[in-house]
């Protein structure tokens, strides 16, 4: 089955659960598909989503809200699963859900909704980015578990496996 892999990423860690995420599906026989948000118009042909964002300030990012409002009443036919990307420390802060992630969900009318730590990489941070985690003691490093993430995606990939495909043509009689 087709599966749409798509996600926003400010700094590639989240673009790097995605990748991740398509290797399990295909692993498992599907056809992952890994598009930017902002390329996907269109559901024709895809039996499932995957749609996942990094989170910033508690929210995600733009380019992932917009494809969840644009292609609205095409995600509500398609088992949707989304994914956050952010918190960071062990134990991983923040905890809890970004803020617009539950309107996401109503949107999309997910299967699941999943939160996985992020990755903190000063030397890639602009001015003021480098000022918030300082002003918020954000730790450095990658907290991203792979062994959970590849488990989600293994779980995504079997529940695919058992979604009925919608019939293109009539049988002959």
């Amino acid at each position: 089955m087709k599966v749409l892999v798509s996600v926003a990423s400010k700094h590639g860690a989240t673009t790097e659960i995605a990748a991740a995420i398509a290797t399990e599906l295909s692993a498992a026989g599907h056809q992952p598909v890994v598009v930017h948000p902002e390329d996907v118009h269109e559901l024709d042909g895809v039996g499932a989503v995957v749609l996942g964002s990094a989170v910033y300030a508690g929210h995600w990012l733009k380019p992932a809200r917009q494809l969840a409002e644009r292609l609205e009443s095409q995600l509500t036919g398609q088992p949707v699963w989304l994914f956050s990307s952010g918190p960071l420390g062990d134990p991983p802060m923040p905890d809890g859900n970004a803020l617009d992630v539950t309107a996401i969900e109503s949107q999309t009318h997910a299967c699941e909704h999943r939160v996985f730590s992020g990755r903190l990489d000063r030397s890639t941070l602009g001015f003021g980015e480098k000022a918030l985690v300082r002003a918020l003691r954000a730790p450095e490093g990658d907290f991203r578990d792979w062994d959970e993430i590849r488990r989600w995606a293994v779980s995504i990939a079997a529940q695919v496996s058992n979604i009925p495909v919608a019939r293109t043509s009539r049988p002959e009689e």
